[in-house]
């Protein structure tokens, strides 16, 4: 496919005739841009033989948004002036693609729309991946299946596990009889084009993929398959600009060989990352402390290693991290920005650079996030925002993700859109977002409830409301032991009843993970009252044996539950996690109580219907909306 094919501005145009045979190639010419962008051709249905798989012919001018309502969070849509062009309806929204579409998600399932919201995928899937080469990865209970960008299933199976598309490839793995997975390829048509026999299989580049054979061999194949060389070593690592980091035995140090397998660099290293434009991250740590370096292609060291971590950020550019405590190296780094050369162009003073684009970095220094050049320089010309966090360049925007709350920035640094601080409920009641951030670690986003009659019940409700959300005193200059985040969403709002939800998330530094918590505080908002469980239920009502009861036939019967520990649940607390909404009660269990931690919040949700004979129907709680 030659240059020169021209679209008009979010249209796909179709050409030729025939059937469905394989897909192609090219340039095209962006609209009311003077650059070319590629673009696939996928030949197809009578009447639809030939159609453009990507990109729109013109910058994406749609951004997602997050908006509080008294309905919850929900995402939508803004234009480039900060207009609402897709009401916010959404569970969650990702950025719009280069084709044109967006995956979102929809109560619990997603799906994918266009930049009309329409919905050209349904939301029907666990899970949608973005698009890569004109197809994605959906997953259902079946397993992984790939579709292309009119929501066509492709995949005549379901398999363990899809990768992304990459060289007209995709990695996928399937289970064999004896239980081993194997992995192999599909091609652009969703069909085996390698088989599954590989124990481990990485992605496609430049026509080539590194691939595990068997115990002490891996090998680099071609898109069909066949060996271009094979490796006796006990690890093989991805190619990168022609080299290969390997282990000769599997306790042994990280070297490099080129793809004939010639050893290029000696084994020398305790960890070995890929090489690009020239340059690899090595480590020569011998115990739990850091030692990275940067090396070139003969391993000698641009950048001694000598820190607790460097990071890539493109454009010839590292971050390189001193610890912040050097005795307790987990805690994180405080980072330079360097060069290809090893030249350090700044002091270490950013909690975080962000990849380089356009020129510009986004970098941190735990007060301000601003942007600079490639030699380290701000550029004033780009915002600066108070909080920690990062900036990116979206479409003809500057996306802010600053202290967990995203705004967008045109590219001479004028706001167009950020999120409102009021939720609004019926007048005169509304909910005010707080901010409480005492330590660069900590920080809280926190509700007020306004608009009540009553002042001094008002004062004691927000007096709750700002202790359950964990705004306490925390010293401002010391180093924290763990990061602590908080934040709010309205949960259900009905007459009288204000549910909030609370949830906080404490993360141990050094930790594999951290806990998340959650709390649920229902308040009457004329009279002021916050009610638990018990306030549901008829005085002297067996309410914890019969919600027990039936979230154990539920255990017990529905498959979803499958992931709950034999035999851990045995009844719930007399006041246990949990809400309501208008015809159900949920009851949460937080995580590892009876379920792994990956379940999040197991919820069992129970009909009014099945505990009606005990609902005190005359309480203050139920009549609060009822």
């Amino acid at each position: 496919m030659t240059n020169g094919f021209y679209a008009e501005a979010g249209r796909s145009p179709w050409i030729g005739d025939g059937r469905w045979h394989g897909r192609a190639y090219g340039l095209v010419p962006v609209f009311g841009e003077s650059r070319w962008a590629p673009v696939t051709v996928v030949f197809g249905q009578p009447r639809e033989a030939a159609r453009f798989a990507w990109p729109l012919m013109r910058a994406i001018t749609l951004y997602p948004v997050v908006v509080k309502t008294a309905h919850g969070n929900l995402w939508g849509y803004i234009d480039e002036r900060g207009r609402m062009a897709i009401t916010p309806q959404f569970k969650y929204a990702l950025n719009f693609q280069d084709n044109g579409l967006a995956v979102v998600e929809s109560g619990s399932k997603q799906g994918v729309i266009d930049t009309s919201g329409r919905f050209v995928v349904p939301p029907i899937y666990d899970s949608v991946s973005e698009f890569s080469e004109g197809l994605a990865t959906v997953i259902d209970s079946q397993g992984f299946r790939v579709i292309d960008d009119m929501g066509h299933i492709l995949t005549p199976k379901a398999y363990d596990y899809i990768g992304t598309y990459k060289n007209g490839r995709a990695v996928f793995s399937a289970s064999h009889a004896e239980g081993q997975s194997l992995y192999g390829y599909l091609d652009f048509q969703g069909k085996e084009a390698i088989p599954a026999r590989f124990l481990e299989a990485g992605e496609f580049a430049g026509g080539k993929a590194v691939v595990k054979v068997k115990e002490g061999e891996y090998a680099l194949i071609d898109t069909n398959g066949k060996a271009i060389a094979v490796y006796p070593y006990a690890f093989v690592g991805a190619l990168g600009d022609g080299l290969l980091a390997f282990q000769k035995e599997a306790s042994g140090k990280y070297g490099y060989i080129d793809e004939k397998g010639n050893v290029v660099i000696t084994p020398r290293y305790s960890g070995a990352l890929p090489f690009d434009g020239g340059r690899a991250v090595v480590n020569m740590a011998e115990d739990y402390n850091n030692r990275y370096g940067l090396i070139d292609k003969k391993g000698d060291f641009v950048i001694k290693p000598e820190y607790n971590d460097i990071n890539p950020v493109r454009e010839g550019r590292f971050a390189v991290g001193k610890a912040i405590d050097p005795t307790r190296p987990y805690i994180g780094s405080v980072y330079a920005l360097a060069d290809s050369g090893g030249r350090l162009l700044t002091e270490f003073k950013f909690t975080g650079i962000s990849e380089y684009a356009r020129g510009y970095a986004s970098v941190s220094d735990g007060k301000t996030t601003y942007w600079i050049d490639r030699d380290g320089r701000p550029a004033p010309s780009l915002p600066k925002l108070e909080g920690s966090g990062t900036m990116s360049f979206i479409g003809n925007l500057i996306s802010a993700n600053i202290d967990l709350r995203q705004s967008y920035y045109d590219l001479t640094g004028k706001l167009v859109w950020q999120p409102s601080t009021i939720i609004p409920l019926a007048p005169p009641y509304r909910v005010r977002e707080l901010k409480y951030k005492p330590n660069k670690d900590y920080l809280v986003y926190y509700p007020q409830v306004e608009g009540m009659t009553d002042s001094e019940a008002e004062r004691n409700v927000n007096r709750k409301l700002r202790e359950l959300s964990a705004v306490k005193p925390v010293p401002p200059d010391t180093q924290l032991e763990a990061s602590y985040t908080g934040d709010f969403a309205v949960t259900f709002y009905r007459n009288h009843l204000l549910v909030l939800e609370l949830e906080g998330y404490n993360f141990p530094f050094g930790a594999a993970h951290g806990m998340p918590s959650r709390e649920y505080v229902h308040i009457n908002l004329v009279l002021g009252e916050t009610y638990a469980l018990k306030d549901l239920f008829k005085p002297g009502s067996p309410y914890v044996q019969r919600i027990s009861d039936i979230i154990s036939k539920q255990i017990a019967t529905d498959p979803q539950y499958s992931y709950v520990f034999p035999g851990s649940f045995k009844q719930i607390s007399p006041n246990p996690l949990f809400y309501v909404t208008e015809h159900d009660l949920h009851i949460l269990f937080p995580p590892y109580e009876i379920a792994p931690y990956a379940a999040g919040f197991p919820t069992f949700t129970i009909p009014f219907a099945e505990l009606s004979d005990i609902i005190d129907r005359d309480g203050r709680f139920w009549k609060s909306f009822h």
